[in-house]
């Protein structure tokens, strides 16, 4: 029996993986969850919230470890410490997020909608090192922990045996489940929200399927992405929420471009 638990995650490593990555976050952030729903008497802070990380990273060392080894783990570090790719990539990865916000700003103001209010950072509960510092956490745990499994385990499986497209679009169905338990103590959407929050995920696999393809398989080059699109996703939302929503709408816009240009094959003019 212990015998075969092995051999049947060394044939089956990406089911293998969604179950347990699914398993270990959903039980990390079961607590938050039934507290936000009134179902468990102990007050849980939000900042909780940045346990869930562990389900894709921790997934992926697992599996990886059992599938393929000493070998296969070195691979799958190699590949989250892959920088030499080119500047360029690295400027894309680094401060591409923080450009959309500036020029979702700029689109705003031209239809007549005011400055965003950044003087709201500086009262009330984001002035505290409490929100401050749990955000920066969330965000770096999000980025990396997230993009070490999705992109750095699944998608390159996935691209094995299918069309770049085809693997991101697999990949996202799974992603988008995997956030379910979050709806119920992080986000307060109704099912346009919803529908909205799942087609902006697709989007933004697209992307991050570009940008993975592009610098040659680099996972650390998609967690910093993420994780910056993180940082400034959460202080925009406490600023303006509209620009939120522009820098969305650009990403939506860039996936449709990448899909046509790039090729549904590879997503990247630099192959895969």
């Amino acid at each position: 029996m212990t015998s075969r638990l092995p051999n049947w995650i060394k044939e089956h490593s990406l089911v293998a993986y969604f179950v347990l990555a699914f398993l270990i976050t959903w039980i990390l952030i079961l607590p938050l969850a039934l507290s936000a729903q009134n179902l468990l008497r102990l007050r849980i802070s939000e900042h909780w919230h940045f346990l869930g990380a562990l389900g894709p990273v921790g997934a992926a060392f697992a599996v990886t470890a059992i599938a393929n080894g000493k070998a296969g783990v070195s691979e799958f570090l190699g590949r989250m410490g892959r920088w030499k790719m080119g500047v360029i990539w690295f400027l894309v990865s680094a401060f591409s997020p923080f450009a959309l916000f500036l020029f979702s700003v700029l689109v705003l103001r031209v239809f007549g909608n005011p400055w965003p209010d950044f003087g709201k950072l500086a009262s009330g509960e984001y002035a505290t090192f409490e929100w401050i510092g749990g955000s920066l956490l969330a965000a770096f745990a999000y980025g990396i922990g997230e993009e070490a499994g999705w992109r750095g385990f699944a998608l390159p499986r996935l691209q094995q045996r299918h069309s770049a497209l085809w693997a991101t679009f697999i990949l996202s169905v799974f992603w988008a489940i995997w956030h379910i338990p979050m709806f119920f103590y992080r986000f307060e959407f109704g099912i346009g929200q919803v529908i909205g929050f799942f087609m902006g995920l697709f989007a933004g696999a697209i992307w991050l399927t570009f940008l993975y393809n592009s610098t040659g398989g680099s996972t650390l080059m998609v967690a910093l992405w993420h994780t910056t699109w993180n940082i400034v996703n959460i202080f925009a939302l406490v600023v303006s929420v509209d620009v939120v929503s522009v820098m969305s709408a650009m990403v939506m816009v860039a996936a449709v471009i990448i899909a046509i240009m790039g090729k549904p094959a590879q997503l990247s003019p630099y192959g895969r």
